[in-house]
């Protein structure tokens, strides 16, 4: 009989490059400052990891499609080293391979690392066809023909359904995404630092009705990395690691079509919900809107945010702009959501952001936020949420990480 994950792993060591357009570096430059830091936060020695994890959406010129090329780059001869892609979900992908490889004893210190370079690229959003290649019925070819217009559906279905008209709608939208922009503000690896005004939110110009321009997030140059081993060895190198609780995927198998002719209304996503009943089974949580202390949420579009609430079972159905109107996910309120920034400010290179949700929630509950305003109080599980494709057949990957065994 299954077992689950919890409490079997710890996370030792994190690193988080700079997010942002990284002109002055390479994949490999940003891989470096990820991995550095990283070994030196848990204080190993790079010739004891003995399995590597990568997490890369698309392929570069150099980092190719393979793993080899990036355990090259960190020197990393004759270790095992694998590289996974699985749309937005790919670096918690690599991440819960690296913790089930440490689980299951085959190996004792495992790395994971993600990375993108999207800004090179030239385009406004994600590459069709891989960054160097043309497009040859790409995966994401019909999301990318209009992105903000299949998760716009969203906010229409869901104003539609709970009678929430155009002004309310759009200032619930305005505030989770200057909530995103505050955050974003305060954090020094952020990729875009300026906060923004709820005003101006709502005055810019209409991308996909009624998503505006700060409803919608950009693509990001960025990599992150994390060091684990088993929960039993953890304190031999630090007094404070965090423990792995619940790591969970959910795909769906039907074409929109199938959806479209079925009961699905458009209001939620049916892989957040089962991904996140199953991860809080395996993590023993019972009540998550009082148990997770913070969340770091896949915030592509500020709709998206608002309706993983309620998958997530953080508002009730139908209720989540009441929470948004009392500031309940603001970073002094009672369930901070996206304290990074999330991807609408901090930034979305698509391998490394599992990963990098992984650094925050590692760093906050050790209480290493870089600055007093960013460091969050009195947190003891956290969770991350990421959705890949588009809403009606997505693949969803959820962690929840704790503080302490138990």
């Amino acid at each position: 009989m299954a077992q689950g994950i919890k409490d079997k792993v710890a996370v030792i060591g994190v690193g988080c490059s700079k997010f942002g357009e990284r002109w002055d570096c390479s994949a490999e430059d940003l891989l470096i400052e990820a991995y550095k830091e990283a070994i030196t936060d848990a204080g190993v020695d790079p010739n004891d990891i003995e399995g590597g994890f990568a997490g890369t959406a698309f392929p570069t010129v150099h980092l190719g499609k393979a793993a080899t090329p990036i355990a090259q780059i960190l020197r990393l001869d004759y270790v095992p080293f694998s590289r996974n892609e699985n749309y937005c979900g790919t670096g918690a992908d690599a991440f819960r391979f690296a913790s089930y490889a440490v689980a299951s004893g085959a190996i004792d210190l495992a790395l994971v690392v993600g990375v993108e370079k999207l800004k090179d690229v030239g385009t406004p959003g994600l590459p069709v066809g891989g960054v160097d290649t043309p497009p040859k019925g790409n995966f994401l070819a019909p999301l990318l023909s209009g992105g903000p217009g299949v998760f716009a559906l969203l906010a229409t279905a869901y104003f539609a359904k709970y009678n929430i008209d155009y002004t309310a709608g759009k200032e619930m939208l305005a505030r989770i995404s200057a909530k995103s922009h505050y955050n974003g503000s305060l954090n020094p690896r952020a990729h875009m630092r300026r906060a923004v005004t709820i005003e101006t939110i709502i005055s810019a110009p209409i991308i996909a009705w009624p998503l505006g321009l700060f409803d919608c997030c950009g693509v990001t140059d960025g990599a992150a990395c994390a060091v684990l081993c088993r929960s039993e060895d953890a304190k031999k190198y630090r007094d404070d690691p965090i423990y792995v609780k619940a790591l969970q995927i959910s795909c769906t198998s039907g074409a929109p079509e199938e959806w479209a002719a079925g009961s699905w209304d458009g209001t939620y996503i049916e892989t957040t919900r089962q991904a996140a009943a199953r991860a809080y089974k395996e993590a023993g949580v019972k009540n998550p809107r009082e148990e997770i202390s913070f969340a770091e949420i896949h915030d592509c579009f500020s709709i998206t945010e608002a309706i993983i609430m309620e998958d997530l079972g953080f508002s009730a159905q139908g209720h989540v702009k009441d929470d948004v109107f009392d500031g309940r996910f603001h970073h002094d309120g009672a369930q901070p959501m996206n304290i990074s920034g999330g991807l609408k400010s901090f930034g979305h290179p698509i391998g490394a952001t599992g990963i990098r949700m992984v650094y925050e929630l590692v760093t906050q509950m050790q209480g290493r936020a870089e600055t007093p305003a960013r460091q969050l109080r009195n947190v003891k599980l956290g969770l991350t949420h990421n959705l890949g494709d588009a809403p009606s057949r997505s693949v969803v990957a959820i962690t929840i990480l704790g503080k302490e065994l138990g």
